[in-house]
């Protein structure tokens, strides 16, 4: 599902930073608690474990590609698959599809909705939200210009961050083609404040970047990165999907 790797055990810290986006999402999704909903990229499992409260009498199969968030996540779910999302085969269809802070990671979208399509029942809905266009654009710029400095520049050499922000309308129009309808997708700002800056983003934003770095020099590229952004927060812009199964 994704080129980067990830320290889970630093993600299931620092992430809780990015869970009011999450709640918001979960909000959106209209659920009676009987129902069998796929969580599309469960991380280590901490949101998923919100989900699975608001389904008494239903269940959660919870998905991740990463296996260190897989074996974190399995502590605590009933149900958790390790699989990448563009290879995603389940014995049942689900009844919804909840995801956050998941599809920016994967590259090629027409696949990934054509997956999740497949494993949708007809009427059920995807909610979900990732990063849209013009997300993190600041830091983005911050992190290419620090790793363009003598110092940086042969660790990044061809380098390209492997995320995919996709806008509103081409995903209307990626959606529809896998026979999703009644498709709404939307950009919202969400700026994010962290307790714990450095070590929020050398795991989470700038992972990219800082793990084509020895370990002993990754917090030093970080701080430099945040010293060249203005404010105290990441410039995050989420692409919000709301859609029904055809």
């Amino acid at each position: 599902m994704t080129a980067r790797s990830w320290d889970a055990e630093s993600y299931h810290r620092v992430s809780v930073a990015m869970d009011a986006m999450a709640q918001q999402v979960l909000d959106r999704l209209p659920l009676d608690g009987d129902e069998t909903v796929l969580d599309a990229g469960c991380g280590t499992g901490r949101i998923t474990a919100k989900l699975l409260a608001r389904l008494p009498r239903g269940r959660v199969i919870a998905v991740d590609a990463d296996p260190a968030m897989v074996a974190i996540a399995r502590q605590t779910l009933p149900q958790v698959i390790e699989s990448d999302l563009l290879e995603l085969s389940l014995p049942v269809t689900v009844d919804a599809i909840f995801s956050t802070a998941t599809f920016h990671w994967v590259l090629d979208h027409d696949r990934l909705f054509d997956r999740l399509a497949a494993v949708l029942r007809p009427g059920g809905r995807l909610v979900a939200q990732c990063g849209g266009a013009g997300n993190i654009a600041a830091l983005r710029s911050a992190a290419d210009e620090v790793a363009a400095r003598p110092a940086w520049r042969s660790y990044f050499t061809d380098f390209t961050p492997p995320f995919h922000f996709a806008s509103p309308d081409a995903t209307v129009r990626r959606l529809t083609r896998s026979g999703f309808l009644d498709v709404e997708c939307w950009l919202q700002p969400f700026p994010i404040r962290s307790d714990e800056p450095h070590a929020y983003l050398e795991t989470v934003p700038l992972g990219p970047w800082a793990q084509l770095l020895p370990a002993a020099r990754r917090r030093d590229y970080v701080v430099q990165v945040w010293d060249r952004v203005a404010g105290d927060t990441v410039d995050y812009v989420r692409l919000n999907i709301s859609a029904r199964r055809g």
